[in-house]
């Protein structure tokens, strides 16, 4: 099943089911009162942001208020309007904020290059946020936007929706119950083809913009490039680094969440990458990251090293993950190794036992979340959010450690998260942060 119709699936068995795990999530005081509605705005309607704003509005507490969207065509701010025709519509966040007394809460669905700086000044005007994964563009604005969503005390959520899934809820109770024993170690991959990669690097001249798109607005913090037709907007801005973080950056934050989650990860302590060599525009076609992250209560050892693959058909066999070599893994997913048995959890599927010790271990399904419905009634302070800046920003951090990797290929680099320091080559502290556009400088807490 595609990557896509996957999660059509996942919004339509996700709706409305109930919770039956308890997982961390914060509390907050800047809620509504319990008869209000909650008024959203959408920055980013089109894509991800068409699903992610009516699986939101979904909610009968909640009214859409405005629209903002740098394409004003109809399968972006055209459909939205449609649907939402009492909605004011914006082309320019900047202006839709100039009326944030209108506004409770922001919806942030754009390319990665501007989820922080459209993210911050909402929470800096006291707004409730769910944005997009990955949760920032660098390591800096991650670190950011978990001090923010603290700092402003508002209600927050990153799209990884899958954790919501019963598969993922279900996959972190079989390892929180110890059905596989502490873990060893952990791989994890993304083995689709890059097909948003269309060119090998930045290309000679420019198109007309369309009347339809503001393309000043959609470049934002990144530096002024010509516009070409089809090489940035609307989808294949995945490819380049001014822009976002490349396979790893699209899928980690949703592959990586229920390692995260079941083995209650903090922060990598090294992180290595095999790859290949990298310009300074497209990331690279394929790659393997070794983390290196401090032992937990669910591990076997002081450390535990997980590996990433991604990269069309980079994934490990199952002889090389000690399995039988009949045993099926999944396009994309997890393996966690434990002393008990081995745990397989396919990217939106349900998790799969396997190992003699396991094997009659009868799997008791965990009912999904609305991960979408919950942030629309936690910031009523009906519900709580489970993939809110405090836990999301750290898997981001970690996810975004591995691009810099990827960009450092050979080279192992060590990480203090407390200090913000990332050593063992020249040029790694560095890429912890970037320079912006004059004039588009997002201001930090």
């Amino acid at each position: 099943m595609s990557t896509r119709s996957s999660r059509r699936r996942f919004l339509k068995q996700a709706a409305f089911a109930g919770a039956a795990v308890s997982f961390p999530a914060v509390s907050w005081s800047r809620v509504l009162g319990a008869n209000e509605r909650l008024r959203i705005v959408s920055v980013g309607t089109g894509g991800k942001g068409w699903s992610d704003l009516q699986a939101t509005a979904a909610c009968p507490k909640t009214q859409v208020v405005a629209l903002c969207d740098i394409d004003e065509s109809k399968d972006h701010l055209g459909r939205a309007a449609e649907t939402y025709p009492l909605a004011k519509k914006f082309t320019d966040w900047r202006k839709l904020y100039d009326e944030h007394k209108s506004f409770d809460a922001v919806i942030v669905s754009t390319p990665d290059h501007m989820h922080a700086p459209i993210s911050l000044p909402a929470m800096q005007l006291g707004k409730h946020v769910q944005c997009q994964k990955p949760l920032t563009h660098t390591v800096h604005e991650a670190r950011q936007m978990k001090l923010a969503a603290k700092k402003y005390n508002v209600v927050t959520q990153m799209g990884n929706q899958i954790q919501s899934h019963q598969a993922y809820r279900t996959a972190v109770k079989l390892v929180h119950d110890g059905v596989i024993g502490k873990v060893r170690e952990v791989h994890s991959w993304q083995s689709g083809a890059m097909g948003w990669i269309l060119v090998d690097d930045r290309p000679a001249g420019s198109d007309p913009v369309p009347s339809t798109v503001h393309w000043d607005e959609w470049l934002g913090v990144a530096p002024v490039r010509p516009y070409v037709s089809k090489v940035y907007h609307s989808f294949n801005w995945r490819a380049w680094q001014a822009f976002s973080n490349g396979q790893l950056g699209d899928f980690g934050c949703h592959i990586l969440d229920p390692v995260f989650m079941a083995l209650k990860l903090t922060a990598p302590l090294s992180i290595h990458a095999d790859a290949p060599a990298i310009n300074s525009e497209i990331w690279n076609k394929s790659s393997t990251v070794s983390y290196e992250f401090p032992g937990t209560e669910l591990t076997a050892g002081k450390t535990v090293k997980v590996t990433w693959y991604d990269g069309a058909g980079h994934m490990p066999t199952p002889a090389a993950l000690g399995l039988a070599a009949d045993v099926k893994l999944p396009g994309s997913g997890s393996v966690l190794i434990g002393e008990k048995g081995t745990l397989v959890i396919p990217h939106v599927d349900m998790p799969k036992l396997l190992g003699e010790k396991v094997a009659d271990h009868k799997i008791q399904e965990v009912p999904a979340r609305d991960h979408y419905v919950s942030w629309a009634l936690a910031c009523l302070g009906e519900d709580q959010t489970t993939s809110h800046f405090d836990y999301s920003a750290p898997l981001t951090e970690t996810v975004l450690l591995g691009t810099i990797a990827v960009r450092n290929p050979g080279a192992k680099l060590s990480w203090n998260a407390e200090k913000m320091e990332l050593t063992g080559s020249p040029k790694a502290q560095a890429l912890l942060t970037k320079p912006y556009r004059s004039g588009w400088e997002p201001k930090w807490v």
